[in-house]
């Protein structure tokens, strides 16, 4: 009897997908139906993916046999989205491993080592708040003022610090920003264009499965699997040690090193917003990448 090849082992577990995905009904995980008439038994492939917390391109190419690694994150939601008991899910796990033994290696994830260098750019750049982030944007270098200007982030533990986290799980974000309703949809829109691209990546799965967890806002948005919108040019903060200022931000792709981006925020010199940015950079704890500022809970 001649070996399973890599197709026949994906295509496995496509098959599989597909057969439980079409037996199960969308009562029987909690969607309400329509008026319409269904042309698809059981659940949509949107359907599925929605539930799961993955891209619906992501799922199709599980179903076609075209993605052969899926991680036990994405398992685990899967299984739970179409409401699996211990046996089945112990199948899925199975169909999976062997899938991934004929399949090449993924590419690794993108380096958080932050080079010597671009932390002595980042000082330079004072007194504009500046940081680096990785692509699921984790805070992986800073100076004092771009750590100072997300109020509280410092509170956390230097491996907790995110961007994202910070919108959706801090207790100080909704009053720091003016329009909290608009950067959290950018927000999730970067991450869904990431999953489209990435959906196997450990920091972007666990990321969102803890604040599909933790935060209403957060499912709700995700599920609208926006994946575009426009980064307000302004950000104005309402920042408890200097009040509300208004700066500029910028993005931008660190060569050499992907996934990784530089944010800097500028003010116009003499102006009150350039002094408030000066204020905070010469009042923020000075801390470097490792070291914990005297406000960190343990």
């Amino acid at each position: 009897m001649a070996p399973m090849s890599a197709h026949s082992e994906s295509a496995e577990l496509g098959r599989y997908l597909r057969a439980r995905r079409t037996q199960t009904s969308p009562g029987h995980v909690g969607l309400t139906i329509g008026t319409g008439v269904r042309r698809t038994p059981g659940l949509r492939r949107e359907e599925l993916a929605t539930l799961a917390g993955i891209s619906i391109d992501y799922y199709v190419r599980l179903e076609r046999g075209k993605e052969t690694r899926p991680s036990p994150a994405v398992l685990d939601s899967l299984a739970r989205a179409l409401r699996m008991d211990d046996q089945e899910h112990q199948h899925l796990r199975e169909l999976a491993a062997r899938a991934a033994r004929y399949a090449p290696e993924p590419p690794p994830a993108p380096s958080r080592t932050v080079r010597p260098h671009l932390k002595l750019l980042l000082e330079s750049l004072r007194p504009n708040p500046a940081y680096v982030i990785s692509r699921s944007m984790d805070v992986l270098a800073w100076n004092p003022g771009g750590l100072a200007l997300y109020a509280g982030l410092d509170d956390w533990p230097v491996k907790h610090r995110n961007l994202a986290r910070y919108l959706f799980l801090h207790p100080m974000a909704r009053d720091l920003f003016t329009d909290w309703d608009r950067q959290i949809t950018g927000c999730v829109a970067r991450l869904r264009a990431i999953a489209g691209t990435a959906p196997d990546a450990p920091d972007l799965t666990n990321l969102v499965g803890e604040l599909l967890l933790k935060s209403p806002d957060f499912a709700g948005l995700w599920e609208r699997y926006e994946v575009t919108g426009r980064k307000p040019a302004h950000k104005t903060f309402r920042h408890p040690q200097v009040g509300t200022l208004t700066l500029t931000s910028q993005s931008l792709h660190i060569e050499g090193t992907p996934g990784q981006r530089i944010g800097v925020y500028t003010a116009d010199p003499g102006t009150p917003d350039h002094d408030a940015m000066t204020l905070l950079d010469m009042t923020a704890p000075v801390t470097a990448p490792g070291q914990e500022s005297p406000h960190t809970s343990t």
